[in-house]
Order: structure tokens, then sequence, then C-alpha cells
């Protein structure tokens, strides 16, 4: 009868307050972006009967090998020196243990020994050289990590007067010329613009959050950071809680854009504890977004959640170039790996 009726209705979401109807059901892969392969490759992970776990792992590694928008993995958003440097984290919910690895240098998977972290340390998180050579005892190649593309990259931004970059307050003036630079001698209260200088093509980061049949939450992340950082920077990607965050008791929930801003508010932690009470996916997104709003009105910035009976949802910040924010999604329900879109606010 009409209860049968009512009862597919509010299953397939159609009764969802925010108008999206993020139909709910269980095994599920999100991503951020548009990144299709990498949802097509952590669904047939999970369809042949791997963990959540290896279905992050491979899904985000797909992205380091596409080089996703030239955000993720090798040769892209070439450092101050030039050097393409990566960023990945990778979360077990049912554990809750977490491997990690920043500034990584000279090997390509950085997802992959982040994962190696978990299986073959005490560690939560490594970096530098020092993260590179515990890679080569795990078995990665150590290979160079600049093409042409990124050369050119390099080359293009010094001819540029090395703009843009992200020092502040220093000499020479950094709006417009290259460095050395120091510190500035006299103190001075210039109040420095917080919003993002990065362009919003530079998408960062896929960040991924698996939940299993049985409501098991993976997450993970992989980027090569901010185009043009100082060498050493570490972003949002690789710590727990900001660039992702799995709880399988609650869900999981992962953050893409300005990291430097980012960060500081934990996004993934936060939106996971708003679904822990009750709250939404889409809803518990958008609360994380508005908070960040308040101290950073012009951040760019997005993120996903995905809660343990397979509802999800996204949000970002509104800003000029960016009204948009498309992400990838795979459950039984859809018949394929399927990009969607939330208008941002």
């Amino acid at each position: 009868g009409w209860q049968g009726v009512a009862f597919a209705l509010l299953f397939l979401g159609v009764l969802m307050p925010s108008g999206a109807a993020s139909a709910a059901a269980l095994p599920v892969v999100i991503n951020t972006w548009a990144f299709r392969t990498a949802a097509e490759t952590a669904w047939r992970v999970l369809e042949s009967g791997g963990s959540e776990l290896d279905a992050v792992e491979r899904g985000c590694g797909q992205c380091e090998i596409d080089q996703c928008d030239g955000s993720v993995g090798y040769g892209g958003s070439p450092d101050e020196s030039g050097e393409t440097t990566l960023d990945a984290m990778i979360m077990d919910g049912n554990t809750m243990e977490v491997g990690a690895v920043a500034d990584l240098r000279h090997v390509k998977n950085a997802i992959g020994v982040a994962r190696k972290v978990i299986e073959h340390t005490k560690h939560t998180l490594l970096v530098g050289e020092s993260a590179s050579l515990f890679a080569v005892r795990m078995g990665f190649p150590y290979e160079d990590l600049t093409t042409r593309k990124s050369l050119s990259l390099y080359s293009e931004w010094l001819n540029q007067s090395c703009q843009p970059n992200y020092w502040k307050n220093v000499v020479p003036d950094s709006s417009k010329s290259c460095g050395p630079y120091k510190r500035r001698e006299e103190v001075t209260y210039k109040k420095e613009q917080t919003s993002s200088r990065r362009s919003i093509h530079n998408h960062d980061t896929i960040g991924m959050v698996v939940i299993g049949v049985s409501g098991t939450v993976a997450s993970g992340t992989s980027t090569n950071g901010a185009i043009h950082k100082l060498p050493g920077r570490v972003g949002d990607s690789p710590i727990a809680g900001a660039g992702s965050y799995a709880d399988s008791t609650a869900g999981g929930a992962a953050a893409t854009g300005d990291g430097d801003i980012m960060m500081r508010f934990l996004p993934s932690y936060q939106a996971v504890e708003y679904m822990r009470m009750g709250t939404d996916p889409t809803v518990a997104c958008q609360k994380v977004i508005s908070r960040i709003q308040k101290y950073a009105p012009k951040f760019f910035g997005a993120i996903i959640c995905a809660n343990t009976t397979g509802s999800y949802g996204a949000a970002c910040n509104k800003i000029p170039g960016f009204t948009q924010f498309h992400f990838m999604v795979s459950n039984p329900l859809l018949s394929r790996p399927t990009e969607q879109a939330v208008d941002c606010i």
C-alpha cells in the first residue's frame, strides 16, 4: 500500500531537506572532484572483495598514476625550488589507525607508503627525505618526480617574478619580486588579505571515503600540495581530522581546497562529529564550511561527508569562479560511478 510507497520515497532520499536526493545504500564510495577513474578503481576493488582500506589506497593511488588535474602525484605543483613533493594519509575507521606521509620526495605512490606506515610501524606520520628512505625499505622505487611539465611551470613562475607566492611581510616585496626574502626590520601591522591566492583550477587533492556493506569506514587523501609552496610546507591532506577522517561508529569525511586555512579547523573531524550527533551528512558538511567562513570568508574549499547508513553529502564555499563543487559517488543504486554536484554556500 501507500506505506510501501512512502518508505520507498524516504529510502530514495526524495524527502531530504537539501533537495539533493542522496539515496542511502551500502557500500558507498565518495571522492572529491570529478576524478572518475579513481572512483571506478575503488569501486572495482570493493566489487572484487577487497577491503575498504584497499579501495581507498587503490582509488587515491589511481589519481597518483593519472596525475589528476596536475594536483595529485608526480610532475605537478612544483615548490619554490622546482621540486614536486607529496602528502598523503589513509585511515582505518575500525581501529582508528592512521598512516601518513608529508613532504615525501622521490616516491610516486604516496598513499601506498602511508598504508605501510600503518602496517609496519607503530607511528602515524613520517616526513621528508626520511619518509622516502622508509618507502625504499618497503620496496617502493626511488625516482625523480620532476617532469617537463613541472619544469616548465617552474620556469614560467620564475619569469613572472615568482608570482603568486606564499610569503608576507618580507623584503624584497614578495608581491613584486623573487627572493631570497628576509624579514623586515621594522614592525609593521599591515593586515594581509586572507583570501586564497591559489587558482581554483589548482584542485589540490583527491579525498575519498569508502563505507563497506557492514558499515566499516575508511578514508584517505593524496596531493602534491599548493603550487609554488615554500619547501617543507605541509597542508591539510596528511593530517588526520583535517584532510580526512574515518570512524566506523559514525562516518567519514574528506576535505579539499586551501589546506593552509582549512587545516586549522579540523573540518573532517568536525563533520564526522556532527554526523555522530545525527546531523544529516549534507548539513554536517555545510556547518563545517560556515564555521570556516566566519574567519576566512574568501577561502577556497569543499568537503564530502558520508555516514554509516550510506547517506552522503557535500558542501563548498562560494567564491568568484567557484560556485559549484563536483564529486563522484558509487553505490548499488547507481548503475556506475556517478558525478554529482552541489551549489556552494
